[in-house]
């Protein structure tokens, strides 16, 4: 018996880094995980993954951006379960690193358009199939950038932190409802974005997006009591967002 046998699990970011590993871990653990990614052919790796690990899987070849696709994601859904269980929103983009004046608008809109705007998109979309389970869990991942200030990390930063005040918005929507969401801080990590942001580390100093995603699972069970919160992957505690936290 896994711990999530029954559930319908969908994961965008499914290709790499946390994402992946979220996918590859739910599937282990009993669900049906819809894997949504912008590459077939990593989509493929990691549903042979998961039929190796004698779990199940849906391929979604979509680009986040696609509202359209979202909302036919939706509806597909729907029709097959009638329900969404779980929710894992990992997928985001690093952006430039540049002093905000020097950032021109054709490198800030992607950055706006996957990390709040599709977030939304695909809330929006998610929220009746949420509602229509008996625990819906909703987990979006955020970052440490989202009130530290750091300097050229502008466009991550603020889209990060717009994306926290989504989730606290939408956690109060549905304080009185079964569904429960919150944000997923992994710190750092030996990802591929992370190498992206800090070229010079070594990612032999970093957990594994496979250690960093185990603590992803908590947040997906039907007997969590937390919401509106964000739970840190270093320290294993939840906050309140909005509330003070480490530096």
């Amino acid at each position: 018996m896994g711990r999530f046998d029954g559930k319908t699990a969908l994961i965008t970011g499914a290709t790499r880094g946390i994402g992946r590993a979220s996918a590859l871990l739910l599937a282990k653990e009993g669900a049906h995980v819809y894997c949504l990614g912008r590459t077939v052919g990593a989509l493929e790796e990691l549903d042979d993954e998961v039929a190796e690990a004698g779990g199940t899987a849906s391929l979604i070849p979509l680009d986040l951006t696609d509202g359209d696709g979202i909302e036919r994601l939706g509806l597909a859904i729907f029709e097959r379960h009638g329900k969404l269980d779980i929710l894992v929103a990992s997928a985001g983009v690093l952006g430039p690193l540049s002093p905000l004046a020097h950032i021109e608008v054709k490198h800030f809109t992607p950055v706006l358009d996957v990390n709040l705007m599709a977030q939304w998109r695909l809330l929006r979309a998610m929220d009746p199939l949420l509602q229509a389970s008996d625990a819906g869990r909703a987990v979006f991942l955020t970052s440490g950038s989202a009130y530290k200030a750091r300097p050229y990390w502008g466009p991550y930063a603020m889209t990060k932190a717009a994306l926290d005040a989504m989730i606290s918005t939408y956690a109060a929507e549905v304080e009185q409802l079964s569904v429960k969401a919150n944000l997923f801080s992994p710190g750092a990590t030996a990802t591929r974005m992370r190498a992206q942001a800090m070229p010079g580390e070594d990612p032999k100093t970093l957990p594994s997006a496979e250690e960093v995603a185990t603590s992803i699972l908590a947040l997906c069970e039907a007997d969590l009591a937390h919401n509106g919160t964000i739970f840190d992957h270093r320290s294993q505690t939840f906050t309140k967002i909005g509330a003070p936290r480490p530096v």
